[in-house]
């Protein structure tokens, strides 16, 4: 008995071992690229770690705020974002847990972005801003204009996270997901399977973009580099994700808020119609337009007419 129980030890220390070889080498392949190394990365020091973000232009302050899927980061906007710098001063940020930006080891939260967005925006901005925002990302700048009316100017939402989706909470099984995420070595391996080349292209091909044409080299290795900076630590954020803990109830917050909210919707996107017609529902006074052949990422696949609609809003 005793010598099985060796044998099963020293097995186990083999195969961890292994894994953990395996981990490394993911890691060498997929950040080889250095697609979000800009040569004009700046950092905010925030309480719980650095948050890179890039500045551009000159007008009234323009933050940028990517969203919540794996490997996302401020490369998202780069195909507008000097359209956008030609009229405003323009913040794209890595949200902690994302991109180059650090990724401690805690428990991401609807209100721990809601707190770094604040706080950005008086530390760094210093006025007043206007907010873009793709995604599941849209719920944590309505909150944060909730809570801080005087920070937050003119909001714009790409594809917002669905409302019935924003309200879920952690269950046991998502609990149980991202423990197990957490857990070193395993988890991780677990993360890397999750976060692979062929795992980020199909969502790209069937989520992102309405034509797989238009997909770039360059998209998918940013965003697989993204999910894998510096190493293992970058699968906090989205064992939080998994786990709907970033996730908030935001009606009470949508029908209060007296900021101007536009909605730019991929018409390829499934149920969009749907999602976009529950927020002007609790909110009347939100306007909405669509942007067709494109899905969830129309700012990466139709650049110009996505801007085209950005500015005029912001302009008006």
């Amino acid at each position: 008995m005793k010598q099985k129980l060796k044998h099963l030890l020293i097995l186990s220390g083999l195969a961890t071992v292994v894994i953990h070889i395996i981990n490394r080498v993911y890691y060498t392949i997929y950040i080889a690229k250095n697609h979000l190394r800009y040569p004009k990365n700046n950092y905010y020091e925030w309480r719980f770690g650095k948050i890179r973000y890039t500045k551009k232009g000159e007008g009234s302050p323009l933050l940028l705020i990517h969203d919540l899927k794996v490997g996302s980061s401020l490369y998202e906007f780069s195909k507008i974002t000097d359209m956008l710098a030609k009229d405003h001063e323009v913040y794209s940020i890595d949200l902690l847990g994302y991109g180059l930006s650090d990724k401690p080891n805690m428990t991401y939260t609807n209100y721990l972005y809601v707190q770094l967005i604040i706080d950005f925006i008086k530390n760094i901005i210093g006025k007043k801003t206007d907010i873009i925002a793709t995604g599941d990302s849209a719920p944590i700048i309505l909150m944060a204009c909730h809570n801080d009316p005087e920070a937050v100017d003119k909001m714009i939402f790409i594809n917002p996270q669905n409302l019935y989706d924003s309200n879920q909470i952690p269950s046991k099984q998502t609990k149980a997901f991202k423990l197990l995420l957490d857990v070193p070595v395993i988890g991780t391996f677990i993360y890397n399977m999750l976060t692979n080349r062929a795992s980020i292209e199909k969502s790209f091909r069937e989520e992102y973009f309405y034509n797989k044409l238009n997909i770039e080299e360059k998209d998918i290795s940013a965003y697989l580099e993204a999910a894998h900076l510096p190493d293992y630590t970058s699968k906090y954020a989205f064992s939080s994700y998994m786990g709907k803990y970033i996730n908030t109830n935001i009606i009470h917050a949508l029908k209060e808020v007296n900021n101007s909210i536009y909605l730019i919707g991929g018409n390829g996107k499934e149920n969009i119609h749907t999602s976009l017609e529950n927020y002007m529902y609790y909110n009347s006074a939100i306007e909405a337009s669509y942007i067709p052949y494109t899905k969830l990422l129309p700012h990466m696949e139709a650049p110009e007419k996505t801007y085209g609609y950005i500015d005029v809003f912001l302009t008006s």
